[in-house]
């Protein structure tokens, strides 16, 4: 029985074996199905690395899938070029709040009881990323970590104004999008690690028909305020002020005499504000696009609580060594290679910017017109969010602009501000400093308040400086005496010689350089909103 069982198991094995060798053999000889050499089964292709590939950055080299001494530097200098390149333009947003911060700073204003008001408006002197020369600006930054909850006065008759973080993300609208509708009130904000018992009220637009306002006792009585938290310490306040017969002179003394700035903890007794007029001082409030780029993100990062950014975008600045409580100190070799990448990311951003190929930028069909709002969100968010934030949409506004607000976004006539702007010709050429151009704006334009369209220069985007010529590069329905033609449509004229009789008309350009423009409709009508009343596209005069 043993003999026989033995015989059984072995008998068992052999079979297993010749089956098994059987099956390899069928496999060997079906050509779709020949084992992988050094593999007992046929490996795909698609998991395996080849031993030499050819890629954008050269040849790449492989043994058995692990990479070579050479390979591994390029690929991780290529990262790191990489990295410092979504670096950039990820954080122009930061950088950008931060070099208004320098700016205003530079001339006095660095306190949240100092602010700077555009008395005599904005002219092209300062470098501002496309400020506009048409309202009077009072302009502030808070520092909610060394002044704790911050309260904002702001009159009666204010125009458009917010609170951005120090990301340039929305806080709080004020005056005409805000709950106060220009009725004026207080605004109490908060700091991103607020404890106390204050809540943040509802300030919507959608909230603007009913008071929503919570009690709080203010400087030892009880007063109703709007309460809104930051997620940063820095934050910068920015209101408008319009025009009355053409002049700022209301709009400023309404500032100087009605804006009010203080710590919440100083209620009772607070500084004494302070009013330094910005119009025709040189100042800048310009992010770099060299290596210092980095640097000036690396004091955000150092000043702003962990929180202020998510992880993902804190992990891409510590990447390349950018860090809260940890210097910045690369290496020779990471410092050059980011001086490469902030070069590329400064011509990506030009590129999305000037000449964005999202289609459903533009505003009107084969017109060059394109908002900096793409897809109508003031958080460039895709299909409801379904499709994740439109980062290039959200570069192409920041580099170019400033203000964050639904206000700027939504399609609520009457209210707030809608921009359009054009950085080409009917062709889509470059629009040059030494050619003539002119644009037609249909009769009854639909702006509310007014309308205004001001010429920028590409380098700086800011406001178009003309050696020896006018400071204030732009025309206003409310400001500027126009003449209008016989259907009530208005031609305005863009170059360096003036059209004949038509001097009220036209706004000089720089020969040797090129420049873009921006229409502004405050008060937006509903023609705007469906397309009924288009600008016509620049178009050269012969």
């Amino acid at each position: 029985m043993k003999n026989s069982s033995k015989l059984l198991v072995k008998a068992a094995l052999l079979t297993s074996c010749i089956i098994s060798a059987l099956s390899a053999m069928a496999v060997a000889g079906s050509p779709d199905k020949a084992v992988t050499p050094g593999f007992n089964q046929k490996i795909p292709e698609e998991i395996m690395t080849p031993n030499k590939v050819e890629t954008r950055i050269g040849e790449l080299n492989f043994y058995d899938g692990i990479p070579t001494e050479a390979t591994l530097t390029k690929v991780y200098d290529n990262l790191d070029f990489i990295r410092g390149i979504d670096v950039f333009l990820n954080f122009i947003p930061a950088t950008s709040i931060e070099g208004i911060r320098l700016g205003f700073k530079s001339l006095g204003v660095d306190d949240s009881n100092e602010v700077l008001v555009f008395d005599n408006l904005m002219d092209s002197t300062p470098l501002f990323l496309t400020g506009n020369t048409d309202t009077v600006y009072a302009g502030a930054m808070l520092d909610l970590e060394k002044d704790g909850v911050t309260v904002v006065e702001i009159p009666a008759g204010a125009g458009p104004g917010t609170v951005n973080d120090a990301f340039f993300r929305f806080v709080v609208d004020m005056g005409a999008p805000g709950p106060d509708a220009t009725k004026g009130g207080t605004y109490v904000i908060l700091p991103p690690d607020y404890k106390g018992d204050l809540k943040p009220t509802k300030n919507g637009m959608k909230d603007r028909g009913s008071d929503t306002r919570a009690s709080i006792m203010l400087g030892g009585k009880e007063q109703k305020v709007w309460i809104a938290q930051s997620k940063s310490y820095n934050n910068w306040l920015i209101l408008r002020g319009f025009l009355k017969d053409g002049k700022p002179d209301h709009a400023s003394n309404m500032w100087r005499t009605g804006l009010k700035i203080y710590p919440l903890a100083d209620a009772e007794n607070p500084k004494k504000m302070k009013f330094i007029n910005g119009s025709g001082k040189y100042f800048n409030t310009v992010h770099a696009n060299d290596y210092k780029f980095y640097e000036e993100l690396w004091h955000v990062i150092q000043k702003e609580p962990v929180s202020f950014i998510d992880p993902e975008l804190r992990g891409q600045a510590a990447a390349i060594g950018i860090e809260k409580g940890k210097p910045f100190e690369p290496d020779a070799r990471m410092k050059t290679i980011l001086k490469d990448a902030v070069a590329v990311g400064n011509a990506t951003a030009r590129s999305i910017a000037f000449k964005t190929r999202d289609k459903s930028a533009y505003l009107f069909e084969g017109k060059q017109w394109f908002t900096g709002f793409i897809g109508g969100d003031y958080q460039w968010l895709k299909d409801d969010g379904k499709g994740g934030r439109n980062m290039d949409a959200r570069t192409l506004f920041f580099y170019l602009a400033t203000v964050n607000t639904p206000a700027m976004a939504l399609q609520i006539p009457g209210v707030g501000s809608n921009y359009a702007m054009s950085t080409g010709d009917i062709n889509g050429e470059i629009l040059y400093g030494e050619k003539n151009y002119k644009v037609t704006l249909p009769a009854d334009a639909p702006a509310k308040d007014f309308w205004s369209m001001v010429a920028y220069d590409p380098q700086t985007r800011s406001e178009l400086q003309v050696p020896g010529g006018s400071v204030f590069p732009s025309k206003n329905n409310k400001r500027d005496e126009l003449i209008y033609n016989k259907d009530g449509s208005v031609t305005l004229y863009f170059g360096p010689d003036v059209p004949t009789g038509l001097a009220a008309n036209w706004t000089e350009t720089t020969p040797g350089k090129a420049w873009f423009a921006m229409l502004r409709l405050y008060g937006p009508l509903q023609p705007w909103f469906d397309k009924t009343w288009q600008p016509s596209d620049f178009e050269l005069v012969k």
